[in-house]
């Protein structure tokens, strides 16, 4: 799926597959993964240890293979998220959004005036470094109309302000962080119990009721499968690390069997 076409997917019940990059940011990455059919690719920098530097670069490795990228910031700060969109990430994914006033302060720090109130900067990365003649009031309006914003649903208060997080303007994406969800719920990786799919249920509902698109991170292709039957539309398969492990894996036991 080509960068600009992404947003637009938004709330469509298609589902929009990619995966999670938490080691291997070379240079071949967005064009192993396009060729592959992935149609978006999340850069981690929660978990990985990522530093900017090397995310701007992971950012134009991805666009080389015409991928859209978003990034998953490493706190709420407005720095990290205002940062991560100037480098060039097509949208931004947030951990652990518990409440309207923090989803709020995640739009001011990735739009601009008037969505937002972003700090500007021009003829960047986040413009593709075009030298528009355009007016602020279009640029901004560009960027705005381009940006993606995913919102983690990680513990219960999240969930339950799900539906009035999809309901605001600019909110894309309700992304369920399943394992911290059950952690906070206080039963870890319990995702069959009915407290957990209750939650689960009510955040994918809060999406199809505003137009949004509900996502989650599955362990294997099997599973993205079922994810989708759920009502997810936005799915990962797995992680980078994840990926090779099952294909190596998968690949020695069958040359063991022959």
């Amino acid at each position: 799926m080509a960068r600009t076409g992404l947003r637009a997917a938004v709330g469509t019940s298609a589902p929009k597959i990619g995966t999670f990059v938490f080691e291997f940011a070379v240079p071949a990455i967005g064009q192993v993964l396009s060729a592959a059919g992935a149609e978006f690719v999340v850069i981690d920098m929660e978990h990985s240890g990522f530093g900017f530097d090397t995310v701007r670069a992971a950012i134009k490795y991805a666009h080389a293979g015409n991928l859209p990228v978003i990034v998953r910031a490493p706190s709420k700060a407005y720095d990290h998220i205002a940062r991560i969109m100037d480098i060039g990430a097509d949208g931004v994914m947030v951990p652990m959004v518990s409440s309207i006033e923090q989803a709020r302060a995640v739009l001011d720090a990735v739009k601009y005036f008037p969505q937002g109130k972003r700090g500007v900067a021009l003829g960047l990365a986040m413009e593709r470094y075009s030298m528009s003649g355009a007016s602020l009031a279009e640029r901004f309006a560009a960027q705005n109309d381009r940006t993606i914003v995913m919102l983690q649903i990680e513990d219960p208060a999240g969930a339950e302000c799900a539906d009035a997080m999809a309901a605001m303007d600019g909110v894309d994406v309700l992304w369920v962080g399943h394992n911290d969800l059950s952690v906070a719920m206080g039963i870890p990786g319990a995702f069959d119990d009915q407290r957990f799919q209750a939650h689960e249920g009510a955040t994918i509902a809060a999406c199809r009721k505003h137009g949004k698109s509900a996502g989650r991170l599955a362990r294997d292709a099997e599973e993205a499968a079922t994810f989708v039957r759920r009502g997810y539309d936005f799915i990962s398969i797995a992680t980078d690390v994840a990926l090779l492990q099952q294909a190596m894996s998968s690949g020695i036991a069958r040359v063991r069997r022959g």
